[in-house]
């Protein structure tokens, strides 16, 4: 599937939670009609009570607020907070509450790991942060934070990302034989904002967009001619992702990958599987040690840029629901490029090859251990990253 890109947006890119978490509890604060929030994670700290005090305002005072929430991701959201928010008016459903750690079956998988706001069908946000404080109680808050993003956006791509949000809430609402009560019919048409840039709404779901996200990544690697820097968190990527990147070297394009040099679970470890293979054939790699870096985020070529959800890895390609916003704009692609460089020369080492080779061979051993086994995971619940 070609991606659609829309002209007429203004879009902003928000660096981490410093700049997020105002933006949007800011956006929440100033809601008139509707609130659509769907995040994997919202927590029961100081972020997640900040924002849910937020909601139940708007909530207080008419707003139609419709948190979506994932069953897994959020499972440990306490019951006080969630009948605080209902006693607001602000009705909060699960995707896929019911979690069994006594299956293989691959629904258990099928997550709600996309991250988008919609304010009054006007403004919104998607990208890569959960509503969840970069400094937990055991950290402090002279230490870095959580290397993340986000966009901030306005303009045609609107109505695409309200469809979106009010599609699945809808389908959630039915599952529980629950009215949807959706609030499109009460918002005023969008317009596109004049002098904007080009950007696409990309999603990836089970039914109509299983591979979009996937595609409009390796359209962009095969059309790069000069440069692409993808920093990605949880870096897995499958047999025609790995070629592409090879491909692109091999005609003179620099290929530089940043990746969390940190491991908050075991599925990172499957990413150092490729390590030989990518620096032999000149990819760049660099680990970032500073803070956790869960970043979501590419730029080729100075133009073409992308924020979302998605990892680049079988869970997030395969099985998740997830949500990227690509962009066509110099201006924007060197902003998020500067900032990714920055992270690069300030909290990343580079992984050099002879060191990788002539040393690490617990991690390379490791690392075949944890790919084989997400491999026959795969092959057990019937999915296959080989593609």
């Amino acid at each position: 599937m070609r991606t659609q890109f829309s002209g007429g947006n203004k879009i902003q890119l928000l660096r981490n939670s410093a700049e997020y978490f105002p933006a949007l509890e800011s956006a929440i604060n100033a809601a008139q009609t509707s609130i659509y929030l769907q995040t994997y994670i919202f927590a029961d700290d100081k972020i997640g009570n900040r924002i849910a005090l937020a909601l139940k305002n708007a909530g207080r005072r008419g707003v139609a607020v419709h948190l979506l929430l994932d069953g897994f991701g959020s499972k440990e959201l306490s019951q006080r907070l969630l009948a605080e928010l209902e006693q607001c008016s602000v009705r909060v459903l699960f995707y896929r509450q019911k979690i069994s750690p006594w299956t293989f079956k691959k629904s258990r998988l099928r997550r709600l790991h996309r991250k988008v706001v919609v304010i009054d069908g006007t403004l919104a946000f998607v990208g890569g942060i959960n509503i969840v404080d970069d400094y937990p109680l055991n950290h402090t808050e002279t230490k870095p934070p959580r290397i993340d993003y986000a966009v901030q956006i306005e303009g045609a791509l609107l109505p695409d990302i309200l469809a979106s949000c009010e599609k699945l809430w809808k389908h959630m609402a039915w599952k529980r034989l629950e009215w949807p009560a959706l609030a499109s019919n009460i918002h005023a048409p969008v317009r596109a904002v004049q002098s904007g840039v080009k950007a696409a709404f990309v999603l990836r779901d089970n039914v109509l967009h299983r591979r979009d996200i996937e595609l409009a990544y390796l359209t962009a690697i095969h059309q790069a001619r000069s440069e692409i820097i993808i920093a990605n968190a949880y870096f897995v990527p499958g047999r025609h992702f790995r070629k592409a990147l090879v491909n692109a070297v091999e005609r003179g394009v620099k290929v530089t990958l940043l990746l969390q040099g940190r491991k908050e679970h075991f599925l990172m470890f499957a990413t150092h599987v490729f390590y030989s293979d990518f620096l032999k054939r000149g990819i760049d790699i660099f680990e970032y040690h500073k803070s956790y870096m869960h970043s979501k985020v590419a730029v080729i070529d100075g133009l073409w840029a992308t924020v979302g959800s998605s990892n680049i890895d079988p869970f997030s390609l395969l099985l998740a629901r997830e949500a990227n916003i690509i962009v066509l704009d110099a201006s924007f692609a060197e902003t998020l490029r500067s900032h990714i460089l920055a992270n690069l020369q300030d909290g990343a080492s580079s992984v050099m090859p002879e060191v990788w080779q002539q040393g690490n061979r617990l991690k390379r051993a490791l690392a075949w251990i944890v790919y084989g086994a997400v491999r026959l995971f795969l092959g057990v619940i019937g999915m296959r990253n080989d593609r």
